[in-house]
């Protein structure tokens, strides 16, 4: 954690303007808090298509009188919104994407939009206003059929949807921008990233959000599978860590480079289910006994998957500073503090 320090240290003591795109999402809108809270200017991105207004509203009342902050609705597919929202920036955080391996192979074509259109348009508009830093959205599904545990960055398998071939394009245009263009890149491949705020509707809901959301709520929740699959779940500061590491390291062989980002283990979904519902049932006694349904395996879903983080903390510094059981834990709280309906 120390390179971590004092990276915030540095910021605080010399602020710089961000964009955030996928402002008002999940992951976006904890960038922006803790960029706030380290009295940034910060520029926030977002048409709301799976973003919440209320994420900013969060946001917002957390860091209350720290830093300046701009929201521009706009959509990534459209390069005019990209380059009104890069004007003076430093540095990228590029968030917005079409999340979902179920979604991609319902509507490839709006997930080709979104990820790989939209993620072209942003560096064009990044190269075009000479941006210093562009870190980026990467996703451990890129890592596909490749059976090797855990995951490093230098082998991957064949993508198994259409979503891991759009971030897995995102990482070969980055290349080709800074080869053919100088833009430094850097992508962080996300390990199954949870905490507050994470939305637990709808069909595409991630699987901790939406179980803890059908518990809170008296539902029975479903495991695809036998519950024997496996996950490197990353609490979402880990991830807000790793990206202020990216956008500010200084050592050259640190940049352009795509990381695993992640805790390092690996939890099975029975193990997830039982510790969310542990978590819960204190305040909710109705769920001591609850347990859940189990169903079919679910289309593109790879079986195992831990990553292999000792890139990151070589070149980066990274440290990820909460395991799963502190961050579900953290979240845990979260859900029983919101309003129930």
């Amino acid at each position: 954690m120390e390179a971590f320090r004092t990276v915030e240290s540095g910021l605080s003591d010399a602020p710089a303007s961000w964009l955030v795109t996928g402002a008002a999402g999940f992951i976006g809108s904890h960038l922006i808090e803790r960029l706030l809270l380290l009295g940034q200017k910060v520029v926030g991105l977002d048409d709301f298509s799976t973003g919440y207004r209320e994420n900013l509203d969060a946001v917002l009342a957390a860091a209350a009188g720290k830093g300046e902050f701009t929201f521009i609705e706009g959509d990534v597919r459209a390069l005019e919104d990209c380059r009104r929202a890069v004007v003076g920036v430093d540095y990228v955080f590029h968030e917005a994407a079409l999340g979902s391996v179920p979604r991609s192979l319902e509507d490839p074509l709006l997930t080709n939009a979104v990820n790989i259109d939209g993620f072209v348009n942003m560096l064009v508009a990044a190269r075009d206003a000479g941006v210093r830093r562009f870190v980026y959205a990467a996703s451990s599904s890129t890592y596909g059929d490749h059976p090797g545990l855990p995951k490093v960055e230098d082998e991957i398998g064949k993508p198994l949807s259409p979503y891991a071939v759009t971030k897995y394009v995102n990482e070969l245009y980055a290349d080709v921008f800074n080869r053919a263009y100088g833009l430094d890149c850097v992508g962080l491949r996300y390990f199954n990233v949870f905490g507050p705020r994470q939305d637990p509707e709808g069909a595409y809901a991630a699987v901790i959000p939406r179980w803890f959301g059908e518990l809170v709520a008296g539902r029975t929740c479903q495991i695809n599978g036998d519950g024997e699959t496996s996950r490197d779940f990353c609490f979402i500061d880990n991830v807000v860590q790793a990206n202020l590491l990216a956008a500010t390291v200084t050592d050259p062989a640190a940049l352009n480079q795509v990381y695993n980002i992640a805790f390092g283990g690996r939890t099975t979904l029975n193990e997830l289910y039982y510790g969310i519902r542990d978590l819960l049932s204190p305040g909710l006694p109705v769920l001591a006994q609850a347990e859940p349904e189990y169903g079919e395996f679910r289309e593109g879903d790879v079986r195992h998957s831990q990553a292999d983080i000792g890139k990151a903390a070589h070149l980066l510094g990274y440290a990820p500073e909460y395991d799963v059981n502190e961050g579900l834990a953290r979240t845990a709280a979260w859900f029983l503090a919101q309003p129930q309906a």
